[in-house]
């Protein structure tokens, strides 16, 4: 189990039975960001590899 595993752990038995939109997500990753600058570029890595999930070309 990685570190992050617990984190996601806890958003999944705090906030897993809700739903949510792409636009919803996309702001509090701009929150974060701004409290939270360091750490840009792993945001940005997660928001791409999320954006591309379906695109085949970059299986």
């Amino acid at each position: 189990m990685y570190f992050t595993d617990r984190g996601i752990e806890e958003l999944e038995n705090r906030r897993g039975e809700e739903e949510v939109t792409f636009e919803w997500l996309a702001e509090r990753l701009r929150e974060f960001v701004d409290l939270n600058p360091d750490f840009e570029i792993p945001v940005e890595r997660l928001a791409t590899w999320l954006a591309r999930l379906d695109d085949e070309d970059d299986e």
